[in-house]
């Protein structure tokens, strides 16, 4: 049986893996939200990526904040880097989600526009 001390002495303790977990989630979810917040507002360019950035670092104010109490390097490995790191599955799943929404977006306006004139 592992004491207190021991667990401190863990390269990989359980419970901050599971915090760090749900942090994955957090982000993931961001950039799901500001994906399709961008497709459904037909953001184009540079400004569907402002709406990225936005988002990552209100996210990660947010969680600074709250969650790390304003000492980020206590709860994370690279700290306050580690924080605000999008990470590239983030990217990627706000391009899609993004490129998504504004293919609906626009269909659905084309069917509007079509059944309005009918």
């Amino acid at each position: 049986m592992s004491t207190t001390t021991d667990n401190a002495a863990q390269l990989i303790f359980a419970p901050n893996v599971l915090h760090n977990q749900a942090l994955t989630s957090v982000k993931f979810l961001s950039s799901c939200f500001a994906g399709a917040v961008a497709g459904i507002l037909g953001l184009e360019n540079w400004l569907g990526f402002a709406l990225f950035i936005a988002s990552i670092v209100s996210t990660s104010f947010i969680i600074y904040a709250i969650n790390c109490r304003g000492k980020p390097a206590k709860y994370l490995p690279g700290g306050l880097g580690e924080l605000v790191n999008p990470g590239q599955d983030n990217i990627f799943t706000f391009i899609l989600v993004w490129t998504l929404f504004y293919g609906a977006h626009l269909r659905l306006f084309a069917a509007l526009h079509v059944f309005i004139r009918t």
